[in-house]
């Protein structure tokens, strides 16, 4: 009898956090292909303020969004853009990771990893939230998604991947080529 009331209470529970999840997911707004891509200021790895409006017009830019500096995934994907990172640079092409670790916890990355590109500190979640990136696992997990932004600021192509981190860099430069 305790094992069902159990298994009845944990039931309840996983419904309830998957409700809530879809409600969070389905109350931001989701960026589609086509659209401008929102306005933001973030720190970047040094502190520095970086500004989206700067670069639009000048230079194509991949905006990545990741979980959390230093884990295995991330680490693969961000190194996986490391070594391409002549490859987007070769097409006047900026690349951009952004989480929700602070400035400090991305400056340690970029050091250990040797990353050329720019980290941004969404500290406050509001960045991933301006552009709809959906949480995996019950809302627990920070998504992982790749937009590709045109020169003029338009997204053109958008690629959400939890577990092929390496595909995000591969399906970015088909998108770009």
């Amino acid at each position: 009898m305790k094992m069902k009331k159990s298994a009845l209470i944990i039931f309840f529970l996983i419904v309830v956090i998957t409700i809530i999840s879809q409600v969070n997911m389905h109350s931001q707004t989701k960026i589609k292909v086509g659209d401008k891509v929102p306005d933001f200021s973030l720190k970047d790895q040094f502190g520095n303020d970086f500004q989206i409006t700067d670069h639009i017009g000048k230079t194509a830019m991949v905006i990545y969004f990741y979980p959390k500096d230093d884990t295995p995934g991330c680490t693969k994907e961000a190194c996986t853009f490391r070594d391409s990172y002549t490859e987007f640079s070769d097409i006047n092409v900026i690349v951009i990771g952004i989480s929700s670790d602070s400035v400090k916890s991305h400056k340690n990355f970029a050091e250990k990893y040797n990353l050329p590109f720019t980290l941004l500190a969404d500290t406050k979640k509001e960045v991933r939230k301006l552009f709809g990136v959906p949480s995996n696992l019950l809302g627990l997990v920070p998504g992982r998604v790749t937009y590709v932004v045109d020169k003029q600021g338009y997204i053109i192509y958008i690629y959400n991947s939890m577990t092929n981190a390496e595909g995000h860099i591969e399906e970015a430069l088909k998108a770009l080529k």
